[in-house]
């Protein structure tokens, strides 16, 4: 083999690992960036993982906030009308947040089942719910206000 093509040939060898190397690395970020949704039911049944932050939704139940006044800290119980999870957020919540809304909230379950969330998303508008929260709903056999309404992506 000449020198000119032995330089050639290893110019696309790592040409080929370093482009597999930075797709490699690419799709691994990607996958960790990813934020899965999950039901109240979803979470119950246990098939929300537990080593990694998601996004939860649902309705908030009523007369479930509880707001401690001494710091920004809330609690309230999420439901999708089949079962609920307890949410903990240290925020300040949006301004359309309130009981009976549909919302959701990304973060992570702790040891004891409760999800701690590190933003809360409230809907926009009357006639708005995020579309996994309204598609929950849907599978939970409940009528929203919202289902009769497009819902928007």
């Amino acid at each position: 083999m000449n020198p000119k093509r032995k330089k050639i040939l290893f110019t696309i060898v790592f040409t080929v690992i370093g482009v597999g190397i930075a797709t490699g690395l690419a799709l691994k970020a990607f996958q960790e960036n990813l934020l899965y949704f999950y039901s109240p039911t979803q979470i119950s049944d246990g098939e929300a993982p537990s080593n990694r932050n998601f996004r939860v939704g649902g309705l908030v139940l009523a007369g479930s906030v509880v707001r401690n006044s001494n710091n920004l800290n809330v609690s309230f119980t999420l439901t999708d009308t089949m079962n609920t999870v307890e949410v903990i957020y240290d925020g300040i919540l949006p301004d359309l947040f309130r009981e009976g809304q549909g919302i959701v909230a990304n973060g992570a379950t702790n040891n004891e089942g409760v999800f701690i969330a590190n933003e809360v998303l409230a809907k926009h508008d009357e006639n708005y719910m995020p579309p996994e929260v309204a598609e929950a709903l849907e599978r939970a056999g409940v009528e929203h206000k919202s289902s009769k309404s497009q819902v928007f992506p």
